[in-house]
């Protein structure tokens, strides 16, 4: 899943400007990571859903792009921002779960696993972000050409179907998410590009950096045990 188009934003100018900045967005941040398990443990007990969101995959994709499109749109207008961020996470909680419900079923427990190292992964490169007194700058174009790269190694991979392949598409994921994970904490913390009113926008791009390492990881460690 890409990042999406961030508006022209009102640089912070003070620090507690930022302080307020970094609190709401990560506050965003794990409301929606709670708002996604909730969507994937609704989705875990209706057969019928999980099976209309298999079965209609490109329907299902646009239930989860449609909002993400208009949290985007309307991401300074609050109360709506934090409810159509509630509506994406919660959608986003439904489209994974059937990739959940098969993972688990042939793996038990390898979800909290993902899930625990992800979260280390996600305290790690934040801390790593914020400590440095590096300009990570140069990261966003380094690391979004390797997500182009991603996308269309992973188009090419769903004709010819190569575990291999998708095991090592998998790697490369965590690998350009994990760098743009450091690179939107960093334009969070540090490079005064966000207002203070842009904490929706800041706090989707490390969400979709979160929920794109998790299913990395889920993919890596699943395909290592079979």
């Amino acid at each position: 899943m890409t990042q999406p188009f961030i508006a022209t934003a009102i640089p912070v100018r003070s620090g507690a400007e930022r302080a307020t900045l970094v609190r709401r967005s990560y506050g965003v941040v794990f409301l929606g990571i709670i708002i996604t398990v909730l969507g994937s443990a609704f989705a875990l007990t209706q057969p019928a859903l999980l099976e209309a969101v298999m079965v209609h995959p490109i329907i299902s994709m646009i239930a989860v792009f449609a909002p993400l499109f208009l949290v985007m749109r309307n991401a300074r207008q609050f109360p709506k921002n934090i409810a159509l961020t509630g509506l994406f996470t919660f959608a986003m909680g439904v489209w994974i779960a059937p990739l959940l419900f098969f993972v688990e079923r042939n793996n038990p427990g390898v979800t909290g696993q993902a899930a625990v190292i992800t979260l280390g992964t996600f305290g790690a490169l934040s801390l790593y972000a914020v400590m440095s007194r590096r300009d990570f700058s140069a990261w966003g174009s380094f690391f979004m050409i390797g997500l182009v790269v991603l996308i269309i190694t992973s188009l090419i991979n769903l004709f010819f179907r190569s575990t291999a392949a998708a095991l090592w598409i998998s790697a490369m994921t965590v690998f350009v998410f994990g760098g743009l994970l450091v690179f939107d904490t960093w334009r969070i913390v540090r490079s005064g590009q966000y207002g203070e009113d842009d904490y929706v926008a800041a706090a989707v791009q490390i969400y979709l950096d979160l929920i794109n390492m998790f299913l990395a990881i889920l993919s890596l460690l699943g395909g290592r045990r079979r």
